[in-house]
């Protein structure tokens, strides 16, 4: 199990990787840009938002912190992008029942913004803002989907 904190960002992310990167003397890093998965047809996404960042994953000196961009479409759900909501807490479990029990505790008097569901990029993904204003992300595919997106692009 990780506790991995995870940043929000509004169109910048790919600068925040440079520098973090190098800031941080980073050992390993992986990212995925919307552009980089496979597209519904029959809901295509902008051209300006294609090249944003989906997932990224950094890790250094025995830590990792993960981000993306929020995209400007979203955000009629996920809300503004501010000084102070642009952190969660990230956590990657494989343990699928422990994921759930996770999240149904911490959804507890809080608001779920997505459910725990089957998606394409992870078999078990939610998302939930808890009582005290925190935002979760749930994930049990979080490596394996940037594994699987990086070693299949061209």
């Amino acid at each position: 199990m990780s506790a991995i904190p995870y940043l929000n960002f509004d169109g910048n992310a790919e600068q925040v990787i440079e520098f973090y990167s190098e800031a941080l003397s980073a050992t390993k890093v992986k990212k995925v840009k919307f552009g980089d998965i496979p597209q519904d047809p029959n809901y295509p996404m902008p051209a300006n938002e294609l090249n944003m960042i989906m997932e990224c994953s950094i890790e250094f000196a025995g830590g990792k912190i993960m981000m993306s961009d929020v995209l400007p479409s979203m955000k009629a759900v996920t809300g503004e992008l501010v000084r102070g909501n642009t952190m969660l807490i990230s956590l990657v479990i494989d343990d699928k029942q422990l994921l759930e029990q996770y999240f149904t505790q911490l959804s507890d008097g809080g608001h779920v913004i997505m459910p725990l569901s089957n998606t394409p990029w992870s078999s078990c993904f939610g998302m939930l803002v808890d009582k005290f204003g925190v935002s979760w992300k749930f994930n049990s595919d979080a490596d394996q989907f940037l594994d699987n997106v990086l070693s299949n692009k061209p």
